[in-house]
């Protein structure tokens, strides 16, 4: 991503996972879950989990998935990843979790990170958190908390940086900025012998 700038600053994202916090409190009491095992995926939906596990104060230590080489298209997209152990502070067997991610657009990471969790276990349920959820949707995946809903221009990205301050960055696609430079810098034909005879 390039160009980037402020989007949501970090008073506006502690007010977003503050009210994600409220209506997360309230679906696990609706639930009647029993000391529920948060989960972030690197790199960003870590540091909303720790975020969010502080808030609401749960018992069990916050675990964390890299899913880099989950990815069903790991190959077409050339990923060149920094692989980070993932980290289960418990069995995750008829437990309920909590899987946090950043940013929701394709579903791929979040399909990623639920085979990764099966590969661990079988867990009662999981419950799927996301700060920022936008257009894009390529598998049949929905959060059961969100953020905000990120309305974007054809080319934009938001990411988010952190994890001290933690703020919501929005700019152009690296692709997108690179076809409208080829576009702009292209040389003009030059003129044929026949229009030099014209003039």
């Amino acid at each position: 991503m390039i160009n980037s700038e402020i989007w949501k600053d970090s008073a506006e994202i502690d007010g977003i996972i503050g009210r994600m916090a409220d209506e997360l409190r309230s679906l696990i009491a609706e639930r009647a879950i029993q000391a529920p095992l948060m989960i972030g995926i690197h790199t960003g939906g870590v540091w909303v989990a720790d975020r969010l596990h502080e808030v609401l104060e749960l018992t069990e230590p916050l675990g964390h998935l890299d899913i880099s080489f989950y990815r069903d298209d790991f190959t077409r997209i050339g990923m060149h990843p920094q692989v980070r152990p993932s980290y289960l502070p418990v069995g995750i067997d008829d437990r309920h979790l909590i899987l946090v991610d950043d940013v929701l657009q394709s579903g791929r990471t979040i399909r990623a990170a639920l085979n990764v969790l099966f590969d661990y276990g079988r867990p009662a349920s999981v419950i799927l958190v996301t700060l920022s959820e936008r257009d894009g949707r390529e598998l049949p995946i929905e959060p059961n908390v969100v953020g905000l809903h990120a309305k974007l221009e054809p080319g934009e990205q938001i990411k988010l940086s952190g994890p001290h301050p933690l703020v919501l960055l929005r700019g152009q696609s690296a692709k997108t900025s690179s076809a409208k430079t080829d576009k702009t810098s292209a040389a003009p034909p030059a003129a044929s012998a026949k229009d030099e005879a014209r003039r």
